[in-house]
This record gives C-alpha cells, structure tokens and sequence, in this order.
C-alpha cells in the first residue's frame, strides 16, 4: 500500500464513513480515526498535539488507514470566520500529510464530508488530498437493495413487488434516510395485534420522515391536487407532459432523437394560480419539490447569492427526480441592460445560466419557473436548452370561472345563487379575485346574521361592487406581446 489519499464526498447518510470503515476492514489494516468531536473534547488537552500523536500512531502501526471525518468541520476554509485554534488545527494537519508523501511508512487517508466547498482548498492540492470520488444518492435499483438489507433483520411481509414500488417512490432517500423509513414502519406494524410490516406501513413512513438532502433546502409538502384548481385542463396536461413524461418515457424521447424540455415558465397576471398549479404538480407527480422566491436568495454578503444558487442545484440533483419551482423569477433573472440590474443580480444570473447549461449535468431536475412580468426576465435565461418551454397562464375564461365557483360552493353552502350569472358578472377578474368575491359575500351574509347557514345572491352582488378587477390593460397587452415574441 502507497501513501495516497481519497476524499469522499456526498450527502449526508449515503454511507461515506461506513464505506471507509468497510475499506480499512476489508484491507485488515489499523485504524486511525480523527474527528473534530475528538480534537475538541475535554480528554484532549492541544489539539495540535493530538493530531501529531495520531499521525505518529499510524506511521508506527503501518499499514494503517487515517479516517479524517467531516474534514469541512475538522479542517474548515481558512477564507471564512475561522478560529485561531482552527487555523493551527489546519496547518498541523497539512503539516502531517506532507511528511507522510516523503516516507515510506504504508499510510492511507479517507476524508470524508457532506460539503465539500467548505473545506480548506489547501488539502484539494496534489499530494494531499490525491483523488475525489463522490457517493451519490441511492438510485431505485440501490434503494431496493438497501431496503432489502434491512427489512431482512425485521418481522415484515413486503413482496418484491412492493420493495420495487417503495424502492420507485423513495426519490432522494439515503441510506440512513431507508433506516429510518424502516423502524418508523416498525413502530407503526407494532400497534397491530400481528406485527409484521407491510406495505402501508412503508407508505406512511416515507411520509413521515423527509429526505436527508432536502432538510437544508426550503420545502413544503403541499397539499393542493389538480382538482383543487379550477380550468386550466390544457395547461395541466402541458406540465404533466413536460415534467412527468421525460421521467416515466425516457425511451421515446431518445427514439425520436430530442431532449426532454429542461424548464417551464408560466406567466400570467398576479392570482392566476400559477404558485398553486406548482404545488399541484408536486403533488400529483411526487417528486421532490424545492421552493425558491427569486428575491430571497440576495445576500448583502458578496458571493453569497450565488452560492445559495449553486446550493439549491447540488441539492436537487442530489435529490433528483426533482422540481425545482422559482417564484417570481423576474426577480433573481432581471434583463441585463435594464437601468434597475444591479451587479449581484447579473452574478447571480451568470451562476444561474451556469447551472442550466451545466458541466454537471441536470438528469431528472426540472425547472418551473413563474413570473407576473415575463419582460423583464433575461432573454439568455428562455431560449431554447434552458427555460425552453413558456405557458400563458392568462386570466379565467368563462369555463374556468364557472369552475372555480364550482369548486368553492362545494364547501359553502348557497340559495338563490345564479352560477351564470356570477360567471357573467366576473368577466377580467382573477382566480384569486373570485375566490375573494366569494369568502367577501359570505362575510356580508354574516354580517347580517352571525347564524347564517347560506349566501344568497345579493350578498354577492354587493361583493363585487365592493372589489372590482384589478389587473390593468396594459399588463395584459405585455403579455399578448410576449406571447407574440414567444412564437
């Protein structure tokens, strides 16, 4: 065995420790563990020192293994806000791994972490640090198999059938994300007379516990399904066809020669439901889904923005099949000759644009993006290979109003209410619009009798005096000119 070194990186529960661990084991060599937990601990007098005498143990113990755990807490980034005890824990350290490139002694090195762009560069140089191999997330086939593992030491009736469509629904789970999945299903067959884990219990566990990777990103569950949402049938099926399709069809797109669409926009005007028919795609597609608002992603710290873009893409990838859903996009891609860009938002565009057109590729990441100004967005950020799909998300038509009423009048019981009439009567208003029309009518009916038990006619009628439509002709005209653009 020669001095080299190996540094694993991926996220977190994929099993870097134990496969070091299993590499040592398997070689029949000593192992040298040091983590920061150890070097801080009150049985460790100098850090500096310890470090020194684990070296030392391991060159006299040759063959020998040095597991260097979590080295972006051991050995951060001299460029961030360090402590001066870190700073000679890190010069200690390089200290170290140069002298084991110019003995003999057989000493080899794993480091392992779960953010690799936080460890100090100095280490990534040749000689050091020699190689990089990432660990990926399980894929379905890794998944089955971890499943398997697992379910075998427990009390359980889960066919093969079932481990593969667990195996299928389990998008961004690791390892110890499977371990988890497993004992709360455990936990859930143990209030059963008999028990033993089936396929239920599996399902409600994965929906208890989260992916591993999307603890650290901004994400909900949302609980909106495509009923929920009023019209919009051809756009449903658009989304569906651009987002699900390249997933459950890989075959036909590469039979017929094209690449799946990377993105989506939608635009329309404000209240049009483009946030809700985002969440419902989620919903509906189960895919891991990462919320972005365009303008919380700024930092007044230089560097900051873009990091926090390149983060949310290593995340969905990491994740993937995923959604990657920007609100209010026109925000973060403004269009780069316009007066109002500032220098941070034209970085963090480039760094966007980077990530589309990607060294790293985005397999099964997909980009929907919303905007109430689709005019302002960078033109780079919508042609084709990149956001390449634009979907108008205009103001209801009469089908779409009368079902959005119909939907509402499911929970809120009428009388003498004339649906027609009220479709007529809402001509230019949004979704959000009606919606508002009809919790206001139902606070006029209250108003007049706290025990009210249904809105009648009149109540409405005096809500749409109250709020007319708000969307102004002119942004609708910037939308038909996009439209005009877009063809």
């Amino acid at each position: 065995m020669h001095n080299k070194s190996v540094l694993l990186y991926g996220n977190t529960g994929t099993g870097k420790t134990t496969l070091a661990k299993f590499i040592a084991h398997t070689l029949r060599v000593n192992v040298v563990e040091i983590s920061a937990t150890y070097l801080y601990s009150k049985n460790s007098k100098s850090p500096e020192e310890t470090v020194n005498k684990l070296f030392k143990s391991a060159i006299d113990k040759s063959p020998s293994v040095i597991l260097l755990d979590e080295i972006d807490i051991l050995c951060p980034s001299r460029n961030g806000r360090i402590v001066e005890a870190e700073k000679r824990i890190i010069s200690t350290m390089l200290a170290r791994m140069d002298e084991l490139s110019q003995i003999a002694a057989k000493v080899f090195i794993i480091a392992t972490t779960n953010k690799i762009d936080q460890i100090e560069p100095a280490f990534r140089r040749c000689g050091r640090l020699d190689r990089e191999i990432e660990i990926p997330t399980p894929n379905p086939k890794a998944r089955k198999l971890i499943l398997r593992k697992i379910l075998s030491a427990m009390s359980q009736k889960v066919s093969e059938a079932e481990l593969q469509e667990i195996a299928m629904t389990a998008h961004g789970y690791v390892g110890a994300d499977l371990v988890s999945v497993c004992s709360q299903a455990s936990l859930l067959s143990s209030r059963r007379s008999v028990p033993k884990i089936d396929l239920d219990d599996l399902k409600a566990a994965l929906r208890k516990v989260r992916p591993s990777a999307m603890r650290e990103v901004q994400i909900e569950t949302p609980n909106v399904k495509w009923t929920d949402i009023g019209g919009h049938s051809k756009m449903k099926a658009l989304l569906s066809q651009s987002v699900e399709w390249p997933l459950k069809y890989p075959e036909s797109f590469k039979r017929l020669g094209i690449s799946p669409p990377k993105g989506v926009l939608m635009f329309g005007p404000p209240g049009c439901s483009k946030t809700m028919i985002a969440k419902a795609l989620a919903t509906e597609s189960g895919l891991n889904f990462i919320t972005i608002k365009g303008s919380e992603l700024f930092s007044k710290w230089v560097g900051e923005s873009e990091k926090a873009i390149r983060d949310v893409f290593r995340k969905a990838r990491q994740v993937a099949p995923s959604v990657v859903f920007f609100d209010e996009i026109d925000a973060l891609a403004g269009e780069r000759s316009s007066d109002a860009t500032t220098s941070v938002q034209e970085r963090v565009l480039a760094q966007l644009l980077t990530e589309l057109d990607g060294i790293t590729p985005l397999a099964d990441v997909n980009i929907l993006a919303a905007t109430n100004r689709p005019d302002r967005i960078d033109k780079a950020l919508i042609r084709p290979g990149r956001i390449d799909r634009a979907v108008y998300v205009a103001l209801p038509d009469a089908d779409v109003r009368r079902d959005i009423f119909r939907i509402q009048f499911l929970k809120m019981p009428t009388e003498g209410v004339s649906v027609e009439m009220l479709v007529e009567a809402t001509q230019g208003y949004s979704g959000a619009e009606i919606t508002g029309i009809c919790k206001e009518a139902a606070m006029f009916a209250l108003s007049e009798d706290i025990q009210s038990k249904c809105v009648r006619m009149e109540h409405f009628d005096m809500a749409l005096k109250l709020a007319p439509p708000r969307t102004p002709p002119e942004l609708l005209k910037i939308y038909d000119n996009f439209v005009i653009g877009a063809k």
